[in-house]
């Protein structure tokens, strides 16, 4: 039996082009960018060549990427240095108010929970049953002291866009800073840093067929923050450390082969979900299972369904064992036996949220195998209705 794999937005496969990109720089390339030395000056030129690359596919100036651990290291950068430089300007004497969602990622959540442990204010907005926010909640939220906003912009759980355009506008005409967390969105979506309303934005590599432990933090040049590592002058003394050279340029090469036809690869996505869905529909009565979600603004490959009177538990040991991997939400919170904070917030009944499903596509797919996969989700099923489980 062929294993399916179908949680992409957990982590994804190293392509083989991204292998083959960083191994030089695994072995014989080993140098510290920061020495002086021939083996140092070709891991410098190897840093600021896919710094460089990066940069021409986001649209942005080089200067404004820093390289992180990941996507989490990347949001709290992003939310707790905005927060101590604003304590540095006013002297520590305020701290301010901050807007959010109640559908972000943990890496946001938790962060912004022990802002409010040292006294900051937090909002945190409330989404529609398809998991968006509206936009005059938000300006609604704005009060004189909001200093910050961060909303992410296509939900890890649902796949859920929120309208980043109109609320990076409506925080820019105000002076408040606009964080988003794009570590889903990358690779998916087409990103233009120089036409996006959007002051800070988080990526992670892992997700777009790079390697795991290297992330991206995009800062805008007017934006000042305090680095929350001391130690080292790297990365423009905001995060000290020597840099991984390796995984920077497997990061380069990684997003060079999501956005070379990204157009046609977009469409495909679009393709596969379709066919994923009409798979289940075929097999399955429709009141057997419901897919959760914005229908249009939604990420492609980010498929959540919940299968009421199952449990999500139960289903992904028997989905496992009929060769599908799949996961009930966050990966970084997979081990909980909590509900889905996202889909509580959309206001679903308990018994979707208790038998929810995300299912995410990817690089490798083919249509004959999603097919074969909505077959198999199908099946497990009816056969766990039918043990009454």
């Amino acid at each position: 039996m062929k294993h399916i794999y179908m949680d992409h937005a957990a982590t994804t496969p190293l392509r083989p082009e991204v292998r083959e990109a960083m191994m030089p720089y695994l072995t014989d390339a080993y140098g510290n960018p920061s020495s002086l030395h021939a083996f140092g000056r070709k891991s410098r030129i190897a840093l600021d060549t896919a710094r460089h690359h990066i940069a021409s596919h986001l649209n942005c100036d080089p200067r404004e990427l820093i390289f992180t651990s990941g996507g989490t290291e990347s949001d709290n950068t992003a939310l707790l240095g905005t927060a101590w430089q604003r304590l540095s300007d006013a002297g520590r004497q305020t701290r301010g108010h901050i807007i959010t969602s109640a559908v972000e990622h943990h890496a946001v959540l938790h962060t912004c929970r022990r802002l409010e442990e040292l006294g900051f204010d937090v909002t945190y907005l409330p989404v529609d049953e398809y998991g968006r926010i509206r936009v005059e909640d938000f300006v609604a939220a704005i009060r004189p002291d909001t200093f910050l906003a961060s909303v992410i912009y296509g939900n890890n759980e649902v796949g859920t866009l929120q309208p980043i355009v109109e609320i990076g506008e409506a925080a820019r005409e105000r002076g408040i800073i606009f964080h988003t967390d794009a570590v889903q969105a990358l690779g998916v979506l087409s990103i233009d840093l120089s036409a996006l309303p959007v002051d800070l934005m988080s990526f992670s590599a892992h997700k777009i067929n790079g390697p795991k432990g290297v992330g991206l933090l995009y800062c805008r040049r007017t934006v000042r923050f305090e680095p929350l590592l001391y130690g080292g002058s790297q990365e423009k003394n905001r995060r000290p450390g020597t840099e991984n050279v390796a995984g920077i340029v497997g990061f380069a090469k990684a997003l060079e082969l999501a956005q070379s036809k990204w157009e046609e690869q977009h469409q495909r996505m679009w393709d596969l979900r379709r066919r994923f869905i009409e798979g289940l529909t075929s097999r399955l009565p429709l009141s057997h299972f419901t897919v959760n979600g914005h229908p249009q603004q939604v990420l492609p490959n980010i498929i959540n369904i919940s299968f009421p009177g199952l449990s999500s538990d139960t289903l992904l040991m028997n989905l496992d064992m009929a060769g599908i991997a799949a996961s009930s939400g966050s990966a970084c919170s997979a081990g909980s036996l909590e509900p889905s904070h996202v889909l509580a917030a959309m206001g679903l009944p308990e018994e979707r949220l208790r038998s929810a499903i995300r299912f995410s596509l990817g690089y490798g797919h083919t249509p004959r195998e999603i097919e074969e996969a909505a077959a198999r989700v199908a099946d497990v099923v009816m056969q766990t209705q039918r043990r009454g489980r």
